[in-house]
């Protein structure tokens, strides 16, 4: 993880931009600007944050013009991982490799001395991440989401606010555990699987399902 006095800018200038920004500033953490396709996005218009260009600009803007780390901000999975592969593009000629990802992580969540975070990570207030927990890069433990022991989240997965995870519970990558949701110790969450707002997940999940309910089903 980088130095929390770094500069950073923010892909993506939406709701979600708007806590990690906080979370950013809370850190003593400089955020420069914002890249997003609305001119007028709300970290502009609610938080004054000065919009550097359009989401395709981001990568040629990072291989050319700056060395400052990057933070994903934009909220929805399927456009972080669109994001996340053009940051990971090959780099043009005569620019620069982008610098990693910076981990975001608000000073009011707690993040274990054992537990790993990945690049681009996003830790929202009040969540808990566990001993011996791996986040994977660019994945969300949203506010007040709790990853317990030895849980394993998944690249691009987000863990909505009050989601609990029990531990040795397993997230594949770009999977949505939803705001309010249980899942049982050693449960395994294949990869881009969608879990609804409450649900309570009792057994393993295959790639790609949707489960809502309690005890949690396939839709």
């Amino acid at each position: 993880m980088r130095p929390a006095s770094e500069s950073i800018i923010l892909i993506g200038g939406g709701g979600h931009a708007l806590v990690v920004l906080e979370a950013a500033i809370e850190s003593k953490r400089s955020v420069r600007g914002f890249f997003d396709d609305d001119e007028h996005a709300v970290a502009w218009s609610r938080a004054q944050l000065g919009r550097l260009g359009g989401l395709d600009q981001a990568a040629r803007h990072l291989a050319f013009e700056d060395s400052e780390s990057f933070a994903i901000a934009v909220g929805g999975l399927e456009l972080r991982r669109r994001v996340i592969e053009a940051m990971a593009a090959p780099v043009p000629p005569g620019g620069h490799a982008p610098r990693a990802a910076a981990a975001v992580v608000h000073p009011r969540a707690w993040v274990s001395p054992s537990a790993t975070l990945g690049l681009g990570v996003y830790v929202g207030p009040g969540a808990i991440v566990h001993a011996h927990a791996r986040i994977a890069d660019h994945a969300i433990i949203n506010s007040g989401a709790i990853v317990e022991h030895e849980c394993d989240i998944g690249e691009n997965a987000h863990i909505a606010p009050g989601a609990v995870m029990g531990g040795n519970v397993q997230v594949g990558a770009d999977t949505l555990v939803g705001i309010g949701s249980r899942v049982l110790p050693g449960v395994k969450i294949a990869r881009r699987v969608r879990v609804g707002a409450g649900a309570t997940v009792l057994r393993d999940v295959g790639e790609g399902a949707t489960v809502v309910g309690v005890p949690a089903r396939v839709r």
